[in-house]
């Protein structure tokens, strides 16, 4: 990465949590995603795992690693990732956006299993920000908007959850998706290659088979966060594309800002 860019938003799909255990493309992909990116001074993690009723934002000085799962092998829950928290960072989201500080709060899996594998150190901190269910995707790009100044101080705006997430679907082992799987991706693709953030915002009628995609909201809501960071004119790169267990869509994004990053190469060509 230039060193005058900000830093892209990025989406990633987390898949199950014992993806930091197997042998798949979307763990090698996750491996390989923070010597891309590069160092930032801190992260926050917009998980599909921490919902509440109003942006809240974890305050923790050493946040405590989250095993909010069950019925997996006793080698995960021994796992830990005692990256330190970043509760100058929290005051800052708070400040921006309204969030509440919850000075408690861990990291759940959507944040420590792909935190792990992009930067094992885990000597930087982080802050996570929760999602809200009840609102829409369109009030979550607005929240990713307040967002956007965060990018240019170097912090990474981490959204995790699940291109495709349909558990009532998942076959163990199963890599190849269903046509209903494979026509949500292809529309999120080429949505947010065009950089429609209106249909992303209005994305349950705008996509098909939206709702067996995702059943439920709370793993697409992390997407248009880090879609809204990118501000008005948002331009995507797709980082990673693939299917695990069958229902799974693991593809990640990284949002920039069009009239942002132009202008810091222009500066950069100048200098």
């Amino acid at each position: 990465m230039s060193d005058t860019a900000p830093f892209p938003s990025v989406f990633v799909s987390h898949g199950a949590p014992t993806l930091i255990l197997e042998t798949s493309a979307g763990r090698d992909f996750l491996a390989g995603l923070g010597r891309k990116l590069g160092r930032p001074s801190a992260i926050l993690a917009v998980s599909a795992h921490w919902t509440t009723r109003v942006p809240a934002v974890s305050g923790a000085t050493a946040p405590e690693t989250i095993h909010d799962f069950y019925g997996f092998p006793d080698e995960l829950y021994r796992m830990r990732y005692a990256a330190p928290g970043a509760p100058a960072l929290a005051a800052r989201v708070a400040e921006i956006t309204g969030a509440v500080v919850d000075p408690s709060q861990g990291l759940d899996h959507g944040a420590w299993v792909p935190l792990m594998l992009m930067y094992p150190e885990a000597d930087i901190p982080v802050a996570q920000l929760s999602v809200m269910p009840h609102r829409s995707a369109a009030d979550h790009i607005a929240l990713g908007r307040l967002l956007e100044p965060l990018r240019r101080d170097g912090v990474l705006i981490l959204a995790s959850g699940g291109a495709v997430h349909n558990l009532r679907e998942f076959r163990f082992g199963g890599n190849s998706a269903a046509p209903w799987a494979t026509g949500f991706a292809g529309w999120l693709d080429r949505t947010l290659e065009a950089g429609d953030a209106d249909a992303v915002g209005n994305w349950l009628d705008a996509s098909p088979d939206a709702r067996r995609a995702h059943p439920t909201d709370e793993h697409f809501l992390p997407l248009p966060v880090a879609l809204g960071a990118a501000g008005p004119r948002p331009k995507t790169e797709r980082l990673h594309a693939g299917f695990e267990h069958g229902s799974l869509g693991m593809h990640a994004y990284a949002f920039t800002s069009a009239q942002i990053e132009a202008g810091a190469d222009a500066e950069a060509d100048a200098a």
